[in-house]
């Protein structure tokens, strides 16, 4: 039988039930489990495929049967969490420290585990996320970017593996006080951002930064030109990115995209299934998003 669990973004529980549908067959909080082969679940933090049931009589025997599976175990506390705990304890410590921005991601496979009940472990010997819970917190810069809007781009291009090159043009669209245009310009990218508010001086005056005061939907794609990659923080209603987002794709020379999606009021699935539908893209709840989520077609 296939068994997959999700693991919700932190607060958005409600959210996942609702994107998984009629395929949901439990609920334990942060937990939603189906009986259906893994697919993308924009409000999920981490994915356990493969996940299977296990039926214990102690506390030693659970952890010997998850060792007996592999090494690296996460536990995500459902309930009869003294008990979780111990089974813990009898586990091999994984380490979890901060990433550093531009290091490799760990390698070894990391399995999640929950005690279902007080004798039933729930468990998948490898996540979609290779970080405990799904969660990435990096070693951060507390001097240089002006905002910690940073983080999530560290994240994303972490994630995905891809990231602005060298001399790539980026459009950073709503970009103030500069957290972006501080990741993308020392990446080597030259970067426009347009805002109606300023750049913080440390970032307006990169070589490679240029800034505009104005409207970020005030721009014609079809005077831009070429560019490599468009990013934007801009705070808008859903409905009114994606009519932005549809007329770059139709008259723009943009390769790249990357949008913060900010959700305002009851979500709206019709509306993100449309974000979903552009080809080649992904849309996905990062560990430093708050209320939204973020879109790319990379």
């Amino acid at each position: 039988m296939c068994l997959t669990v999700y693991h919700a973004a932190p607060g958005l529980l409600p959210e996942l039930v609702r994107e998984l549908g009629k395929s949901v067959t439990a609920v334990r909080d942060p937990l939603v489990t189906t009986a259906e082969p893994m697919r993308p679940a924009a409000f999920a933090a981490n994915v356990w495929p493969d996940a299977s049931w296990i039926e214990i009589a102690s506390i030693g025997q659970a952890a010997a049967k998850l060792r007996a599976i592999q090494r690296n175990w996460q536990l995500v506390s459902t309930g009869h969490h003294r008990r979780a705990a111990l089974v813990a304890d009898k586990l091999p410590k994984v380490a979890a420290r901060p990433l550093v921005f531009g290091a490799p991601l760990p390698e070894a496979p990391l399995g999640a585990f929950t005690l279902w009940e007080e004798n039933l472990v729930l468990a998948a010997p490898r996540t979609s996320e290779p970080v405990p819970d799904g969660i990435y917190r990096f070693k951060e810069d507390r001097t240089g970017p002006p905002s910690r809007a940073y983080l999530k781009l560290w994240e994303l291009f972490t994630r995905l593996g891809v990231q602005p090159q060298p001399g790539e043009l980026c459009l950073d669209m709503g970009g103030s006080p500069g957290g972006w245009a501080w990741v993308l310009s020392r990446l080597g990218a030259r970067v426009f951002c347009l805002d109606k508010a300023p750049l913080a001086p440390s970032v307006a005056g990169h070589p490679l930064v240029t800034s505009c005061l104005g409207s970020a939907f005030g721009l014609d794609p079809r005077h831009v030109g070429a560019a490599d990659w468009l990013f934007s923080d801009v705070i808008c209603y859903p409905d009114r990115l994606y009519a932005w987002l549809d007329r770059w794709l139709e008259l723009g020379q943009c390769r790249r995209f990357v949008m913060t999606v900010k959700l305002q009021g009851e979500t709206d699935f019709t509306l993100l299934d449309r974000f979903r539908a552009i080809p080649g893209s992904r849309l996905m709840h990062l560990s430093h998003n708050k209320h939204e989520l973020t879109f790319a077609r990379i």
